[in-house]
């Protein structure tokens, strides 16, 4: 998956505690994983508007009828103040006392109203419900399809047919990424290509930024990306596989050679900063 290969990049240190925690043999298994589990602010704001998001898509399959605002509003911040009883970063390495709900529901609350006000909302309302059967909203499981008999991992949040074209939209929160995104864009079409048997002429994957404002990036990706895809994944993994003494069983190498970063600034916002005296 992208998200391994990120990681893989940031910090291999990071990369061992991650993925290879039950090989550790100087921290408890139940304290690596106790980290890897906690969430922070930012990612809170992305998992509850990925939600809501999913929800109102999945009501619009029973009734187009206008939102009430107030219940929406209401909604939003109740599913915000259920989320503050986490375990959060911010909160563990005593960055602050206490998350206050509106530190997830005011950011969670523009993302949402963005989308709600957009034109591609209303386009969905008007055009892309006419095939809402075969809409795919965040399908099940872990998005996996094959890539040379790899197992390949990449999951959209929301996919419909609209005419001869095949539309992907990712939802995003955070900071405006454009490199790293068109990158997961050209997966998108990749997991696409491979589940519908469709060209890559047939796919648009767009990233769709729901803060401050809404906007829509656009890729039209060619044969020749897809095919620049498949090389670029097969070269991750084969530096990845690098790092295990036995690549087919998944078993890597000592954690003494998933070295730390020298640069420590990174290391603020690593939920394992702790293990390698770092916080």
């Amino acid at each position: 998956s992208s998200t391994r290969y990120d990681i893989f990049s940031e910090c291999k240190r990071k990369y061992f505690y991650q993925y290879y925690a039950k090989f550790d043999k100087e921290y408890n298994r139940d304290k690596i994983d106790f980290l890897k589990k906690m969430t922070s602010i930012p990612m809170e704001i992305g998992n509850i508007s990925h939600d809501v998001i999913k929800e109102v898509l999945e009501r619009l399959k029973k009734s187009t009828a206008p939102i009430d605002q107030k219940k929406f509003e209401a909604y939003v911040k109740n599913v915000a103040q259920s989320i503050t009883k986490k375990n959060f970063f911010e909160i563990y390495y005593k960055e602050q006392e206490k998350i206050e709900v509106d530190q997830l529901f005011q950011k969670t609350h523009v993302s949402l109203n963005n989308f709600l006000e957009s034109e591609r909302f209303e386009w969905i309302k008007e055009s892309a419900i006419s095939e809402i059967d075969n809409w795919i909203i965040e399908p099940g499981g872990f998005g996996e399809s094959r890539l040379d008999g790899l197992k390949l991992y990449c999951k959209v949040d929301f996919m419909f047919p609209s005419g001869e074209k095949i539309i992907i939209l990712d939802w995003k929160t955070g900071k405006k990424n454009e490199t790293k995104h068109s990158n997961q864009l050209v997966g998108y079409a990749a997991w696409a290509s491979f589940h519908l048997d469709k060209k890559a002429s047939d796919i648009e994957p767009i990233i769709v930024y729901l803060h401050p404002k809404y906007e829509e990036i656009s890729l039209k990706p060619t044969e020749d990306e897809l095919k620049e895809y498949k090389e670029r994944i097969l070269s991750e993994t084969k530096e990845m596989y690098g790092y295990c003494r036995n690549f087919e069983e998944n078993i890597p190498l000592d954690k003494e050679a998933f070295p730390m970063l020298e640069d420590t600034a990174i290391c603020k916002y690593c939920n394992y900063k702790e293990l390698c005296h770092r916080n």
